[in-house]
């Protein structure tokens, strides 16, 4: 028996996809807009003179944010596997709106002194919350609401919004850029962004109201027996094997992730030493066919299975990631520079691209969200969102290519996960 109903239509299935899928592009725009934006706001906040120390401390707050995940993905996993996908989905959006209000409206340093930084921890924590419920409820319910034969290639766009809402993000920071002059932007211009994602929050957040449930969550609602099975953290445990794959595919593919994305920026200003303008172009242009790379190999995976494409992130990622950072690190051509950035990005789409599918096939409906959305969380935190602090810190000891053999390291071991796992596309707890 599928999980998918078959009297769910092919309308009602791709509205609800794009109205899930528009809500994480929403949601990710609101988390990535401080990343894209620390470049102007990080002296605000934490005033040093010295551009790699700023950029530290702010990092650490995006780190920070990061640590709160897990504490996401185990409540609003609870709640979509409880209540709904799609209540555990508005909610969180709700949330990270709060969230980017609080910074867009908070007072700088000179103004109110140790009390802004802490505003601003406050709210990326807030923010950190929600994210780390909407990676597994959306990878959940995107997985849940594709036909089998089409899984890979609807669940890739999981990552198309992810990396869309980056986009929207560094595209109204290049218009910024473009009519307001650098003291307007580092004085008050960095705070629009941020009012601007409460406001899309609102749009987001009536697209959710107006959603389909999934059908496997419906069945196994009418066939749960509360007062039998264990829920929660108690009934993830029942599944071990389950949750330490997902921690193993995700170690490597996160840290690639971050650095060939969000550290990406960071990196062409402060070690290739390009103009803050051209590094925000470049990371957005490679980011934008790098969206377009992943329904085709989420289609690919539809093909041939999840296995092959994770083993080749992993292989290539292993073999390459030193030279390529190298590389990229003693550049001027901006041309090369494109390329070689391109390069990370495509090696990485093997684990991008159906990450989210591999792990919500993994699990049983009546655990799934949770299933994928705290192990997931743990790992990100603990790694993804301290890729940014490790670059930095490599680079203020004077070691900063340290720092491209630890990636190196973290894809292999994550390889070492996909050549024991088996593909889950043949064998998946979906059906």
């Amino acid at each position: 028996m599928t999980e998918i109903s078959n009297n769910t239509t092919t309308g009602s299935r791709l509205k609800s996809i794009v109205g899930g899928s528009i809500g994480n592009l929403v949601e990710w725009y609101d988390w990535y807009t401080y990343s894209a934006f620390a470049l102007y706001f990080s002296a605000s906040f934490f005033p040093s003179g010295n551009t790699t120390v700023e950029l530290l401390d702010s990092a650490a707050v995006f780190a920070g944010g990061f640590l709160m995940r897990p504490i996401g993905g185990w409540l609003f996993g609870n709640i979509a596997d409880k209540l709904g996908r799609k209540k555990s989905m508005t909610i969180s959006v709700l949330l990270m709106a709060i969230g980017s209000l609080m910074i867009a409206f908070c007072p700088n340093y000179k103004s109110i002194g140790i009390f802004a930084p802490i505003v601003l921890i406050l709210a990326r924590l807030i923010q950190g919350v929600s994210v780390g419920g909407e990676y597994g409820t959306s990878a959940t319910y995107l997985s849940e609401m594709a036909t089998p034969k089409r899984r890979g290639f609807f669940a890739s766009f999981q990552y198309v919004t992810l990396v869309g809402g980056q986009l929207v993000a560094l595209g109204v920071q290049l218009i910024l850029q473009k009519n307001m002059d650098a003291a307007e932007l580092y004085s008050w211009g960095w705070r629009i962004p941020f009012v601007l994602g409460a406001v899309i929050s609102v749009i987001a957040l009536y697209l959710r109201q107006h959603i389909a449930e999934t059908s496997a969550f419906e069945k196994e609602k009418q066939d749960a027996n509360p007062s039998k099975e264990k829920q929660g953290i108690q009934l993830l445990l029942q599944y071990p094997k389950e949750v330490l794959t997902v921690v193993g595919l995700t170690l490597g593919g996160t840290i690639g992730f971050y650095t060939y994305s969000i550290y990406m920026q960071k990196f062409l200003v402060n070690t290739v030493h390009l103009t803050k303008e051209t590094s925000t172009e470049l990371t957005f242009t490679s980011l934008l066919l790098f969206a377009f790379l992943q329904p085709l190999f989420g289609l690919l995976s539809d093909k041939i299975g999840r296995k092959p494409l994770l083993i080749s992130f992993g292989v290539l990622g292993t073999i390459f990631t030193v030279p390529l950072m190298t590389f990229l690190s003693h550049q001027t051509n901006t041309t090369i520079i494109f390329l070689l950035i391109m390069c990370g990005l495509a090696i990485i789409s093997g684990y991008t691209s159906i990450n989210a599918v591999v792990k919500a096939e993994l699990f049983p409906a009546k655990v799934r969200a949770l299933g994928v959305g705290l192990p997931y969380a743990l790992t990100t935190a603990i790694f993804g969102g301290t890729a940014e602090v490790v670059a930095l810190w490599f680079k203020k000891i004077g070691h900063e290519n340290y720092f491209y053999w630890y990636v190196t390291i973290t894809i292999f071991i994550s390889l070492t996960i996909y050549l024991t796992m088996k593909d889950s596309k043949h064998h998946s707890k979906m059906e």
